[in-house]
């Protein structure tokens, strides 16, 4: 017979919850059905409504919390329970680093079967507040005015954003300056219901070693109206601002930046360090939003790699080449791969810049590149690889085996995919057997990892 859901839509009950799901919701039981209740706390008891039933689940809102988690704390930001951005700013610090740390360990027991590996504690930031150097707020109208912020959670609604508490403070001048500069201009902006509208993002870079700022104005035409106006109040108004961009994206996408990018004012880049580097930053380069995080992460990579300098490293997924720069300073030779031609780009002039002459970057497939490099007798003594959340293909995990590395080090953002990938290399004879959470992220449920995997 089958067994009947014992939750209702819209009904309220008393749930104690048990553990945390992988988006840092609480996860509790009503008569054993799982309810997932965002907002929640590992060993509280909450009075929730139920908003959405399943066949296996239920999802609800907490509507009084009965007993409260020691960890739990009021929200610094004003407008947290409106705003996508963050997810985990009711939790104390310590209590955000613990949470990250159980994310890993669940997802390398439960989905890659591993239970003998040593996870060590979560890396903290020594400041888990105003570390973003990258923004990208979207623009719009409500009651006839300008808003510039964060989409609500789940949607495309803009939230109007004067302080975020995990923007660098320049980012925030940027954002708050643009809504002023919109309205005295009186530019029209993008109405996505409608697709109408020319201005739909304002995009802001600071370099947190340099101090030095970018802002990238995205628009759906060719031509930003009143141009010369708009730029000479930016600079008029913002603090160590160096360049202005133009990009032009006319498509009806999620995706922020168009292909079109051109100067307005400025320079085309600006500088940053991660650790003895200098990096130039275009309107368009991936580089780690937290970079004070981002030396603490390449560290790890770089202590797991062991390198001794008589070593060839291969770099999968190499971007603009941040990584390839501290492997090259301790190895023989890096090479780097990248599909992405403009990263290629930018990590040459990375490499130039640094006088590191012992790296080689190639434009590329990995799934074909390295089958080639292999049949070229290229055999890596180790491989770093650093995927899109996706993680890995299987087709790539087993030409790292056939290449035959001493060590792989896995750089993950997402402990799923790093959860099935480290079990199907344990398949193909490598043992992951150390994993080092790192927060880039403070205030939100992402966590960044290093994983150390050894031949076997």
């Amino acid at each position: 017979m089958k067994k009947e859901i014992p939750v209702n839509r819209g009904k309220k009950y008393t749930i104690d919850i048990v553990s945390m799901g992988h988006s840092c919701e609480g996860v509790g039981k009503y008569e054993d059905f799982t309810v997932f209740v965002p907002y929640a706390l590992i060993g509280e008891t909450v009075e929730v409504v139920i908003t959405e039933v399943k066949k296996s689940y239920a999802k609800g809102n907490i509507k009084k919390i009965i007993t409260a988690s020691p960890q739990r704390v009021a929200a610094k930001c004003a407008i947290y329970d409106a705003c996508g951005g963050c997810q985990i700013q009711h939790i104390d610090y310590q209590g955000q680093l613990d949470i990250k740390h159980q994310q890993v360990v669940d997802a390398l027991k439960h989905i890659g079967k591993q239970s003998e590996i040593l996870i060590h504690p979560t890396l903290g930031a020594e400041n888990p507040w105003n570390y973003r150097n990258k923004m990208q707020f979207p623009i719009g109208k409500k009651d006839d005015k300008v808003i510039v912020g964060c989409f609500a959670q789940g949607s495309h609604t803009i939230v109007d954003t004067k302080n975020c508490l995990i923007q660098d403070e320049a980012n925030n001048k940027i954002a708050n300056v643009v809504r002023d500069i919109i309205k005295e201009l009186d530019i029209s902006v993008y109405d996505e219901t409608l697709q109408k509208g020319v201005l739909r993002h304002v995009v802001g870079r600071v370099g947190t070693a340099s101090g030095e700022v970018m802002v990238v104005l995205v628009i759906t035409t060719k031509v930003l109206p009143k141009a010369d106006q708009f730029v000479k109040l930016l600079e008029k108004r913002i603090p160590k601002l160096v360049s202005v961009m133009q990009n032009s994206n006319p498509n009806d996408t999620n995706v922020v930046l168009g292909e079109q990018t051109k100067k307005l004012w400025g320079k085309a880049t600006i500088t940053d360090k991660i650790g003895d580097f200098d990096f130039m930053i275009s309107a368009r380069s991936f580089f780690q939003i937290n970079t004070k995080q981002a030396e603490v992460l390449y560290n790890k990579t770089l202590e797991y790699a062991k390198l001794t300098g008589v070593e060839t490293v291969l770099d999968a997924y190499c971007g603009t080449g941040t990584i390839t720069l501290f492997l090259a300073k301790h190895a023989k030779k890096v090479i780097g791969i990248e599909i992405v031609a403009q990263a290629i780009r930018d990590a040459n002039k990375n490499a130039k810049n640094n006088n590191i002459d012992n790296v080689k970057f190639i434009v590329g497939d990995a799934t074909v590149l390295m089958p080639d490099l292999h049949k070229r007798g290229v055999t890596p003594d180790v491989i770093v690889v650093d995927p899109p959340r996706v993680g890995c293909e299987q087709n790539v995990l087993e030409i790292f085996a056939q290449m035959n590395p001493d060590r792989i080090v896995y750089v993950s953002c997402n402990p799923a995919s790093l959860a099935r990938d480290v079990a199907i290399l344990d398949e193909l004879g490598y043992k992951a057997v150390e994993v080092q959470p790192v927060d880039m992220f403070a205030q939100t449920s992402h966590v960044e990892s290093v994983t150390l995997l050894v031949r076997k």
